[in-house]
């Protein structure tokens, strides 16, 4: 077994590496750029090392930096972790030349699986059934348009070296067809350097369900059963689960069994991953595979009992899997949640800046988290703002949903905006827990984007009975301070009005022997809680069930979280109450006239000059931000007056790109 590896990655899944290296009595190296010189997997690792500037480009890609620190350092082997080198055969053959082990794949079969052209061919000379498509390069958009008329739309034009969503577009015309050329191009080649763009036909109303399998130098090949992963967002996965609600124990083995045909095709070592799209009748098509660990791979974990992590370098330093495919078997369910530092209300633009508070949800029987964050640090616009891994286990899909329910309640993040709450109305959503899927979940569910309104609640009253006795209990400490004026009643009394917005909902709250009775708007609620004023979480019981609302202070109200919902609410005195009716409501400024810049970001692109006339829906400009690239349209028909930003420009969140007259 190795004394020292070297992880070539960051964040959560470099931490990960390391808890299970560090379980084995393994060593670890971690590699850093400069905007994580103080990052958790750097602190996690038993050495660190340098090895280049912030963009990923001068750092994290640098082959020739790992190799320096894996040279400086002495370790006998490197885990990729997923992402950055993780699928690239080159670090793989500088490392074989070095001789140092790579805990992975072997160069041929990173090469042949990772070109998307190359992997359908040999999938289906192995027997496995494939998209019908065109697996040609595309020469250019004319042709991309010639090809997709002989497909059929809709058309789904790829990358061939893409992955992550990024270099795909799914196009239903001719203009659709010549603008998403251009932009899968575009993405393919700021991510990979590779632009090369193929097209196939897109499977309406499909399923995305991939095959974990892991393979040994000895000829041994496991299947350890599905994931389900079509819940998406522009192709990115938000939500995993295993096993899938929707696969058989006959379809499972024959996905099973063309997985590992597969894998045995290209001489398959390490863990890896084949995908498939599945239709409405179960036929499954191969999608890709990935030579690598899978971002979801906790949830085949959890139902497996296996560690992959722990497999992959067993396997690297030679020895067999000691399991047959019987001894593999789905036990209970596991759903995976993945938390983005990004912004669900204004469309999910990426979000950055420091975690001023970071507390996640504790370890369990039934939730784990897989984090390469900490209070304090930062989540930065040069990576994935991905911010941690939330995956929560149960004996049925019920018990796991409810779970991460009351998990996303429990996870406290301040600093940057987070998609929390989406993802607590997305596995709260009846479609999502009848298990209803399908990869156009979200544009269908959400097709007027996310509210967090609380119109999704089964009861809304929860949040206001939990800021009434926060408010209570926060007013009760203030007047056991000295000095107050004897005037005045400072505790409040029992009567209050929660105020959301225009509606006033009475509350009264009697305290009680062991806690409070509630009753809000002819509702009653009996509630225990040993909450303390300064905690941003409420936990109680409430009415026998345990509940977690995230209260924080807003102006002179309160924020409050709590399954999928973020409402704003003000506690007043009956008093206050009418008296606020009173109050005049202070009108936004007008900003229609300007195009503001959505996000933190680079402006790729400006399409138009001072005097130009722009239609609705014309493009105005471009801005890439976390390697996508996002075109910013015209809302009405408008006359550009002045530009105030120039292609080239690092953009901040709302700086105005345009101003019309």
């Amino acid at each position: 077994m190795f004394k020292k590896i070297l992880i070539a990655n960051r964040g959560e899944i470099a931490c990960r590496v390391m808890r299970t290296a560090k379980q084995m009595g393994i060593a670890t190296v971690s590699v850093h750029s400069d905007a994580d010189a103080d990052a958790l997997h750097v602190q996690m690792a038993d050495e660190a090392v340098r090895i280049g500037e912030a963009p990923a480009s001068a750092s994290y890609l640098r082959i020739d930096r790992v190799l320096e620190a894996v040279a400086a350092t002495g370790a006998e082997a490197v885990h990729p972790g997923y992402g950055f080198l993780s699928e690239n055969a080159q670090f793989a053959e500088a490392l074989k030349e070095a001789n140092v082990v790579f805990i992975g794949p072997g160069p041929a079969a990173i090469t042949s699986m990772g070109d998307k052209i190359t992997s359908k061919r040999i999938a289906q000379e192995a027997g496995v059934n494939c998209i019908p498509g065109y697996d040609g390069i595309l020469a250019g958009p004319d042709e991309a348009v010639q090809v997709a008329a002989e497909i059929g739309y809709p058309v789904m034009l790829k990358a061939s070296a893409g992955g992550g969503g990024k270099g795909m577009r799914v196009v239903h015309d001719d203009a659709e067809c010549r603008q998403g050329f251009a932009r899968a191009a575009n993405e393919a080649k700021s991510s990979f350097g590779d632009d090369r763009v193929f097209a196939e036909k897109f499977i309406e109303q499909p399923r995305h369900i991939e095959m974990q399998i892991i393979a040994d130098r000895h000829g041994n090949i496991l299947h350890l059963g599905e994931r389900e992963c079509s819940v998406q967002r522009r192709h990115q996965k938000v939500i995993e689960e295993s096993p899938s609600p929707c696969i058989d124990p006959a379809t499972r083995r024959a996905m099973g069994d063309q997985a590992i045909a597969l894998a045995r095709a290209v001489g398959y070592v390490s863990a890896g991953t084949v995908e498939f799209i599945v239709d409405a009748d179960k036929n499954f098509y191969f999608l890709e595979m990935n030579t690598r660990l899978q971002v979801e791979h906790p949830v085949t974990e959890w139902v497996t009992g296996q560690d992959l992590v722990e497999w992959m370098i067993r396997i690297a330093a030679g020895e067999a899997l000691p399991l047959t495919q019987a001894d593999i078997q789905q036990k209970g369910w596991a759903i995976e949640a993945r938390l983005y530092a990004e912004d669900p209300l204004r469309n999910f633009l990426p979000s950055t800046g420091r975690l001023t508070k970071y507390q996640p949800p504790p370890a369990s029987a039934s939730v784990r988290v897989d984090a390469g964050v900490s209070v304090g640090g930062e989540v930065s616009m040069f990576y994935d703002p991905m911010i941690a891994k939330l995956v929560t286990y149960g004996a049925g899909r019920d018990q796991a949903m409810d779970a991460m329910q009351d998990a996303l309640d429990a996870y406290c993040i301040r600093g940057v905006q987070h998609n929390a709450s989406f993802l607590n109305a997305v596995v709260g959503h009846p479609r999502f827990r009848a298990g209803r899927l399908t990869t156009n979940f979200i544009a269908e569910e959400f097709a007027g984007g996310f509210k967090a309104d609380g119109a999704h609640l089964p009861d809304a009253k929860i949040p206001l009975v939990a800021v009434a006795v926060t408010h209570l209990l926060r007013s009760a400490r203030a007047a056991r301070i000295n000095g107050h004026s004897r005037r005045f009643d400072h505790s409040g009394g029992e009567d209050w009005v929660v105020a959301v917005g225009q509606t006033q909902h009475p509350v009264r709250i009697v305290q009680e022997q062991g806690g409070f009775a509630v009753t809000c708007d002819d509702a009653v609620y009996s509630v225990q809680t040993r909450w303390q004023p300064g905690e941003a979480i409420f936990s109680a019981s409430v009415n026998g069930a345990l509940v977690h609302v995230q209260v924080d202070d807003e102006g002179a109200g309160y924020r409050l979280r709590h399954r999928g919902a973020e409402v704003s609410a003000l506690v007043l005195t009956l008093a206050g109450a009418e008296l606020i009716r009173h109050m005049i409501e202070k009108a936004p400024p007008d900003l229609s006239r300007f195009l503001l810049s959505p996000m933190p970001g680079l402006l790729v692109r400006r399409t138009v000059e001072v005097g130009d006339e722009v239609k609705a829906g014309d493009e105005l400009a471009v801005v890439e931000a976390m390697k996508m690239e996002n075109s910013l349209r015209a809302a009405a028909d408008v006359k550009v007056k002045a530009t105030l930003a120039k292609e080239g420009d690092s953009l901040e969140l709302d700086q105005p790109i345009l101003e019309f007259e």
